[in-house]
Order: C-alpha cells, then sequence, then structure tokens
C-alpha cells in the first residue's frame, strides 16, 4: 500500500483531538457488508495541490474501511485531471465544478457524489484593477482557453456583464509558476490563483484580490471543489463507493478540525512541500461545508450559467439526471452527524 508513510504519527494524532471515530473503529463500516473490492485509484498532482486535503487524508482511512490497494495516480498540472477520470487512469476524481459540468455534457460517464469545501481561488490583480468589471479591456492570464481558470474566470465577468470573450484580453501562460511570475512581471493585469501561489504573491506584498471565493457572494455560497467516480466504479461496487466517500469525509472533518496535523501529513507523506502554505490553506478553506452546504444547488448554480454562456448544451436537468449521484451522501450525512 502506497500510503503508509508515518501512519503510526498520523493514527496517534487523530487519537489525540479524539478522532478514534474518523478510522472507522466505531463507525457502521463494520456494520456493512465488506467492499467488492479493496482497490481503488485517487488522484494527486505532482508539486502538490494544497487545497486537495481532504482527499489526500482517506488514503490512511480508507484501510479502516477495508481497503488495501489504495494508490494515488500522478499528474502533471499541464493536464487537468479530468482527463485522466475520462480515460479510466482513476477512479475518484476531485475538480472544480465548472470541470465535472464540462465532462458530463461531453459524454464522459463519471458520477458527482458530493461536495468537498467551498472556497480555495482568489482573483489577484494589479492596482490598474479594482473589481471585476475593471476586467473590461484587461488582461487575464490562463493556462489554456479551456482551462478550468478560463471557464471560471468568464463565469465570474459574465455574472457581473461582461463579456468574456469580447471585453478581456487572455493571456496564455504555460505553466503555475510561470502565471505567478508573468503576473510579477507585468504580464498581464490579472489572473486566478490558488494554493501555494496565492500564499506566495501575500508574503511578497504582491498584488491584491478583488474576489475570493471562500467569502465573496454567491461563489462563497457553493461548493467549489466536488468528488466524482468514475460511472462503472459506482455501478460494480456502491459499498465501495460509499466507504471511499466516507473516507474523504472523514479527511474533511480532519481538516477542519486539526489543520496542523493535516499540514504536517501532508509534508511527510510528500503531497506538497510547504508545511507553511497547507496550514494557511487549511485555515483559509471551508472543509466543515460539505454536510452543510446543497451539492446539487452548486451544480445547478454553475450550471445554469454554463448554460446560458454556451459553455455546455445540456440542459441543467439533464446534468443532474445523468451525471450525479446523491444516495450515498444523503446517507453519509445522517451517518457522520458531528
Amino acid at each position: 500500500m502506497q500510503i503508509t508513510q508515518n501512519r503510526r504519527t498520523f493514527l496517534a494524532g487523530l487519537t489525540a483531538v479524539g478522532g478514534a471515530s474518523l478510522i472507522g473503529t466505531s463507525t457502521p463500516a463494520w456494520a456493512e457488508a465488506p467492499p467488492e473490492t479493496t482497490s481503488v485509484r485517487l488522484s494527486r498532482y505532482i508539486g502538490g495541490a494544497y487545497c486537495w486535503a481532504g482527499l489526500y487524508m482517506a488514503g490512511e482511512l480508507l484501510r479502516a474501511e477495508g481497503f488495501t490497494d489504495v494508490r494515488y495516480v500522478q499528474g502533471d498540472k499541464s493536464v487537468d485531471h479530468s482527463v485522466w477520470i475520462a480515460n479510466n487512469e482513476m477512479d475518484f476524481s476531485l475538480n472544480y465544478v465548472p470541470i465535472h459540468l464540462t465532462s458530463i455534457d461531453a459524454g464522459v460517464p463519471i458520477k458527482v457524489l458530493g461536495g468537498l469545501h467551498s472556497g480555495c481561488l482568489e482573483l489577484i490583480a494589479n492596482d490598474s484593477v479594482d473589481s471585476i468589471t475593471d476586467l473590461r479591456g484587461k488582461r487575464v492570464g490562463v493556462y489554456t482557453l479551456v482551462s478550468p481558470q478560463y471557464v471560471l474566470v468568464s463565469l465570474m465577468a459574465a455574472y457581473v456583464g461582461l463579456d468574456p470573450v469580447n471585453d478581456i484580453e487572455w493571456v496564455i501562460v504555460p505553466s503555475d509558476q510561470a502565471m505567478a511570475e508573468s503576473f510579477v512581471a507585468g504580464k498581464f493585469d490579472a489572473f486566478l490563483g490558488q494554493p501555494p501561489r496565492v500564499q506566495e504573491l501575500r508574503a511578497r506584498k504582491i498584488g491584491h484580490t478583488i474576489l475570493n471565493t471562500t467569502i465573496d457572494q454567491p461563489w462563497s455560497q457553493h461548493f467549489c471543489c466536488m468528488i466524482s467516480a468514475t460511472a462503472d466504479y459506482v455501478n460494480r461496487y456502491p459499498i465501495a463507493t460509499k466507504r471511499v466517500l466516507r473516507a474523504i469525509f472523514k479527511g474533511a472533518d480532519l481538516c477542519a478540525s486539526n489543520p496542523p496535523l493535516v499540514a504536517q501529513q501532508m509534508v511527510d507523506r510528500g503531497f506538497v512541500p510547504s508545511y507553511d502554505y497547507a496550514l494557511q490553506t487549511l485555515n483559509d478553506i471551508r472543509y466543515d461545508r460539505w454536510r452543510d452546504y446543497d451539492a446539487e444547488a452548486s451544480l445547478l448554480f454553475y450550471a445554469l450559467r454554463m448554460h446560458e454562456t454556451g459553455m455546455i448544451k445540456s440542459s441543467p436537468k439533464t446534468i443532474i439526471a445523468e451525471g450525479t449521484d446523491w444516495r450515498f451522501l444523503d446517507e453519509l450525512k445522517r451517518e457522520l452527524k458531528m
């Protein structure tokens, strides 16, 4: 099993924060039938994805759910991991809501199972931009014209009445690191940042935030990232699916209850390089909202806007009917009450 680094320290930390129940010692897992498979493939990024902590913490928790083969499929940030799940290279994925919607609209056989957290994205700008409406005639950095950053900024711009195609000049930047440095060099006026780039720029006192999805409505009222699985895995292994989802939600609970422990584990287990940025991210992101927010409402919020702007062809009703499965979420909300 490829996730056992510092397992003793991790489990000791859980006990120290009263987290014995988080590892399944007194959960309904033992009363259920065993999982139909003991293998699962989860996603990870080379170089780290600081806002994936809930997914990363699930790895060790899955041992208590009966899994013996837990693999984190590793890829780089040049290819969005929606491609990996579409190619059946992983079983469960974590992604921005609009990216899940794009996949469902394209016919990728996935099921969105629930939301993990809100927040994690900030629209960073230079002194020439004070609000989203000020992006008219400005340059915005994105990886590609189909990247999550392009989709999300376009939706934010359209929400305040801008035409993303004609009102904004899009500047293509090849990588995450190059994005931040190009902004510092003045090659564009704004970009949608995620951890750790946001924290790095803040430490250098460069740029300012004009939209924060953790606190600014309506974006803060919906999930930022949601969990999906291949339809094949969900259909073939419903018990295993529920157990994987339970481990992820327990990981989210741990993120909310003990950020220092989780930040240290993310570094010790090689998911991210910086403890300080991991801790900042955990303190900023709302991992405590998976029970409270309405997962279907978040999908509808984005689907309506993507349909209106022509980003997806399927109706929101069709998206929900074909690309979601809420039965596990509904059960786990009842089982994992705080």
